[in-house]
């Protein structure tokens, strides 16, 4: 027999679907502002493995000679990405949410056993939860990096204003350099984020649209009272 079953609340799924798309502005206007400035890559002295990004391509994607599109975007969206995520974290703490999100002591057993059975190195899966160990890391990282990315965009853009808070985040370079890695970490979490949603399946993202899953109940999940009928 299937049924219905509550999993997200409408503040979540509200919150969830404004965020992706602001954050997707501001990484996108982001590279607009990154193209004046393209100074990170990984290497060593005058060697360099990867630059992020060539000229190519932001020439490919239209991203080049933008600097001033880019800089009105984010300023502006970055006002509802600040917003959204001051309001989330008041409604998981009020509500209690934040039970389910924070990682507690067995999240991190409970991480490697989800990431080893997701590479089919285990067979057995982990325990059923609202959200499993990998997952509550995950969003708790990401709401710690929504928080680090205001700090250090703060420090860049008003680096007078807030000299307290530039000097304290190492100064305007390392600001710099930690708001841009925070971007990285946000295409990262995309992409294993979006992977394991296609994995999870249809019934899955369903619940976050509609706030309810389609659940499989057996003869024995089925309540004494339901089967006297």
């Amino acid at each position: 027999m299937k049924r219905l079953e509550k999993k997200h609340l409408l503040a979540s799924r509200w919150m969830h679907w404004i965020n992706f798309p602001v954050l997707f502005i501001m990484i996108w206007s982001g590279l607009l502002i990154y193209w004046a400035n393209a100074v990170y890559r990984i290497g060593t002295g005058s060697f360099t493995l990867f630059k992020f990004f060539p000229q190519k391509f932001y020439e490919w994607l239209h991203l080049d000679h933008r600097l001033a599109d880019g800089m009105a975007y984010h300023f502006f969206f970055m006002w509802f990405f600040a917003i959204n995520g001051v309001l989330y974290v008041i409604y998981t703490v009020l509500s209690g949410e934040w039970r389910y999100l924070v990682p507690d002591r067995r999240s991190f057993r409970d991480a490697i056993l989800v990431t080893l059975h997701d590479l089919h190195l285990r067979k057995d899966a982990p325990p059923f939860r609202k959200y499993n160990g990998a997952q509550r890391i995950a969003y708790t990282g990401v709401i710690l990096m929504g928080a680090g990315s205001l700090l250090t965009g703060l420090a860049i853009y008003k680096p007078v204003q807030f000299a307290w808070l530039t000097r304290a985040l190492g100064g305007y370079e390392w600001a710099r350099w930690e708001h841009f890695w925070l971007t990285i970490g946000y295409l990262l979490f995309f992409i294993v984020h979006i992977a394991q949603v296609i994995r999870a399946g249809w019934n899955n993202f369903r619940s976050m649209v509609s706030g309810y899953e389609v659940v499989t109940v057996t003869n024995e999940e089925t309540p004494a009272k339901e089967a006297t009928q």
